[in-house]
């Protein structure tokens, strides 16, 4: 099984630009912070369900020091004309506490400029053969009803979807042993 704390994959998107899928870093810090500042207000309130305007400290703490065992997060990177890494997506999953979680929450954000170019899809992905790896049995996510962008991306990955609306709020769970593994086929 591969270390997810190393993971890294190279991708190519539909419209030929090149990003790497990697593991997040620690030393990330000053990137997540730059992409959540260039987030449209909408991306924001998609992520979080509510407005917010800056990550604290502590929140970027958080985001970027994951164990990758419970919480693993990737982010999808490019590079820009000088050369500088920066971040246009992110994706993770938070396992449910206990001895061999089967279930855990997924997330995901992606950099306005850069939305409906399938990083998603890719982060989703990964994220789903290291899931298989870790021995879970289904993601879950609470997602906007009418973030029909995010909707599709769980419609088009090939895993069984069940959906359970709650207000504003669809509940998706993804089958992770409904389908042959993304990153191998």
């Amino acid at each position: 099984m591969p270390d997810p704390r190393n993971y890294c994959a190279q991708e190519i998107l539909r419209d030929g630009t090149s990003v790497t899928i990697r593991a997040i870093r620690k030393s990330d810090k000053v990137r997540i912070l730059a992409a959540f500042r260039a987030l449209d207000r909408e991306g924001v309130y998609r992520r979080f369900f509510s407005p917010k305007t800056d990550l604290t400290d502590s929140e970027l703490d958080q985001v970027t020091d994951v164990d990758f065992r419970q919480m693993v997060a990737l982010v999808a990177t490019c590079s820009q004309a000088n050369g500088e890494e920066i971040v246009i997506g992110d994706g993770r999953y938070a396992a449910t506490t206990g001895e061999k979680p089967e279930r855990a929450e997924l997330a995901f954000i992606v950099a306005e400029p850069y939305r409906g170019r399938g990083i998603a899809s890719l982060l989703l992905k990964h994220l789903v053969f290291i899931a298989r790896q870790a021995g879970l049995a289904a993601f879950e996510a609470d997602v906007l009803a009418y973030n029909e962008a995010m909707l599709a991306v769980f419609q088009r990955s090939g895993l069984q979807i069940n959906r359970q609306r709650e207000g504003d709020i669809m509940h998706v769970t993804l089958c992770l042993r409904s389908a042959p593994d993304p990153v191998k086929s």
